[in-house]
C-alpha cells in the first residue's frame, strides 16, 4: 500500500468535513502533515478521477465533485494505489531446477492478487462520510 492512498482519504475526509467544501493545497498539506506538492501530485490523481474539481485564484482551492455519503474508500484505493500491494521483486526464477524456487513467483503473485481483492472488497464497505464520523466520534477520545 503506498501512502498516496492515505493522504487521498485524508483530504477527500477534509473536504467532506469543511463547511465551504474548498481547501488550498497548503490547507490541505498543514492537515495531512506532509508539504504542498506531495498534496497537490495526488489532488491531481483525484481530480482526474473526478472526486474533486479545482479553482484557481486566490480563493481557489479544491472542492468534492462527489458525494461523500456513496464513495467508497475501493474507488479511491482504486484511483490511487490499485497493484501497490504487489512487491516490485519476488524470489524465485522459473528457469530453475526446483519445484520452489520455479514456481515461488507466480504462486506468490497469486496470493497477492487476492489479498487485493480482498481488501478491496473491505473497502467497498466504508464510505469518506464513514470515515469522517469515525473521526467526529473521535473527538472525546
Amino acid at each position: 500500500m503506498n501512502s498516496e492512498f492515505t493522504i487521498a482519504v485524508h483530504s477527500l475526509v477534509l473536504l467532506a468535513h469543511l463547511p465551504e467544501k474548498m481547501a488550498s493545497s497548503d490547507t490541505i498539506a498543514d492537515n495531512v502533515q506532509t508539504n504542498a506538492a506531495r498534496v497537490r501530485k495526488v489532488m491531481g490523481v483525484l481530480r482526474k478521477g473526478g472526486f474533486v474539481e479545482t479553482r484557481e485564484g486566490t480563493r481557489g482551492g479544491y472542492r468534492l465533485t462527489i458525494d461523500p455519503e456513496t464513495v467508497t474508500l475501493g474507488a479511491v484505493y482504486r484511483a490511487m494505489a490499485q497493484g501497490s500491494l504487489m512487491p516490485s521483486w519476488c524470489s524465485g526464477d522459473p528457469d530453475m531446477d526446483c519445484v520452489v524456487g520455479s514456481n515461488m513467483r507466480s504462486v506468490m503473485d497469486d496470493i497477492f492478487c487476492a489479498a487485493e481483492k480482498r481488501l478491496e472488497d473491505y473497502f467497498e464497505d466504508i464510505t469518506i462520510s464513514a470515515v469522517l464520523a469515525k473521526i467526529q466520534a473521535c473527538e472525546d477520545c
